[in-house]
């Protein structure tokens, strides 16, 4: 309808309207004419007056009576009914435990409500959530408050409740508040910084797992048979190693789902991307005799000057630090420099001569700390500070402990190890030695009162 015709329609009906209005206005003058004719020339004029004005008395006062009466009134207001006291959500102040929980729901609307009622109507509140599609349903992992009265088994018994299945749950601490995209942002970040960050990545990123890098040599037809873009089959996954041979992540307890496998995937093709990365520069160290030493990372470019420095250490040194025969050693210097294995700290003197290496090894979901110093630079202080630099390095990974493997005759590691402040197990075992280190308590890492610490300028 167009506007003209809109404006036509309005204009008819306006003239209807005063029309009617006008007609209804002389009725109403006819019937005031008739009625004061009434009443000024009949002879009860006066009377029906009075009348009137009785009758509307009575009618008001008859409709006040009936109105109180069927209580038409509004309503006086009521407090609202108080809360079950029997529900965890109305004890507020309550002190809460948070867990982290995985549970498979049907692949259908509702599912997810459904559990999050479940979980609501025991107190429990979901502060984060991540969908893994799976072929059967889908995979919840979900990021939850819970009274800490309530028990696991209260939990998945209510996951059950609201249709999971297959629940797993563990206890979480503040660090899983970090929401998924600002954790891998930041795993990313350290992987392209550093090349030893790969497997640190890759565990933090699916949680409490086993890696193990195979190298080509040693991988043989097992290696090759792992393709370009990795093989993951339940709780095993297979990748390539951008360095060579192959990266498999075993986590038993908990099978990965297509996301995860698509994650790990994703932070090693960016590793193969970057490539090797510039060491950085390391701190110039002074001695209390007043010499110099620089300690930085190390890695495979470092193996010649580790082999140099094997030939200047005495076989006992050797014997003592690799707990095997002297002919052997070498061979082990490849794996211990490779970032794939762990972290390895160098110290170099002024004139570029190596004389002392450190390693922190990653040993499944444990963690190694190793000391090799040449026999002149033993006593020094130069293995401490590499012990103590190590030890920060696995608190900042997130390890809980380090171990070092010695005998008791090798008063130095010992020496070292009760240095660090920590707290210390023992265990002697066949003439080995094994001192363990728990990390909880780690002091900040500091050098020792007689060096004087500066930032090298180069390699």
């Amino acid at each position: 309808m167009t506007d003209e015709t809109i404006a036509k329609s309005s204009h008819r009906h306006h003239w209807r309207r005063d029309l009617v209005e006008v007609a209804a206005l002389f009725a109403a003058v006819a019937i005031a004419d008739s009625v004061a004719d009434t009443v000024v020339h009949g002879p009860d004029g006066p009377v029906l007056l009075w009348a009137s004005a009785g009758a509307l008395l009575a009618t008001a006062g008859f409709h006040t009576w009936w109105s109180r009466r069927r209580g038409h009134a509004p309503p006086a207001a009521t407090p609202p009914a108080a809360a079950p006291a029997t529900t965890p959500a109305a004890r507020p102040g309550g002190t809460t435990t948070l867990w982290r929980m995985r549970t498979t729901v049907r692949d259908e609307p509702g599912s997810l409500a459904a559990l999050g009622l479940a979980l609501a109507d025991l107190g429990v509140d979901i502060l984060s959530l991540q969908t893994h599609p799976l072929g059967d349903g889908t995979a919840d992992e979900l990021l939850l408050r819970a009274p800490a009265t309530l028990s696991p088994a209260g939990l998945t018994g209510a996951a059950a409740e609201g249709g999971g299945r297959d629940t797993w749950l563990e206890r979480a601490d503040a660090h899983d508040l970090v929401d998924v995209p600002t954790r891998v942002l930041h795993l990313a970040t350290r992987t392209a910084l550093d090349a030893a960050e790969l497997p640190l990545a890759l565990r933090r990123l699916l949680g409490r797992c086993t890696i193990r890098s195979i190298p080509s040599a040693c991988s043989g037809a097992a290696g090759e048979s792992v393709p370009d873009e990795g093989m993951w089959e339940g709780t095993v996954m297979r990748l390539r190693d951008p360095s060579g041979g192959t990266i498999t992540i075993d986590r038993p307890y908990l099978p990965f789902t297509p996301t995860e496998f698509a994650r790990a995937r994703a932070l090693v093709e960016l590793d193969a991307r970057l490539g090797p990365r510039a060491m950085r520069p390391g701190d110039v160290l002074t001695l209390p005799e007043g010499g110099e030493i620089t300690v930085r990372r190390a890695g495979t470019g470092d193996l010649d000057a580790a082999r140099e420095m094997h030939e200047r250490c005495s076989p006992a040194t050797l014997s003592q630090r690799y707990h095997g025969p002297v002919g052997d050693t070498d061979r082990y210097l490849h794996h211990l420099l490779s970032p794939r294995f762990g972290r390895t700290l160098a110290a170099y003197t002024t004139n570029g001569r190596l004389v002392a290496l450190g390693h922190l090894l990653w040993d499944g979901d444990e963690t190694e700390v190793a000391l090799l110093v040449e026999d002149a630079w033993q006593r020094r202080g130069v293995g401490g500070e590499l012990l103590r630099r190590l030890v920060a390095m696995a608190a900042e990974a997130g390890c809980g402990s380090v171990y070092a493997v010695t005998t008791a005759s090798n008063t130095g590691v010992v020496a070292a190890m009760r240095a660090l402040g920590l707290p210390l197990d023992y265990q002697v075992e066949e003439g080995t030695l094994v001192i363990t280190a728990r990390l909880a308590a780690r002091p900040p890492a500091a050098p020792a009162r007689s060096m004087t610490v500066r930032r090298a300028t180069g390699g």
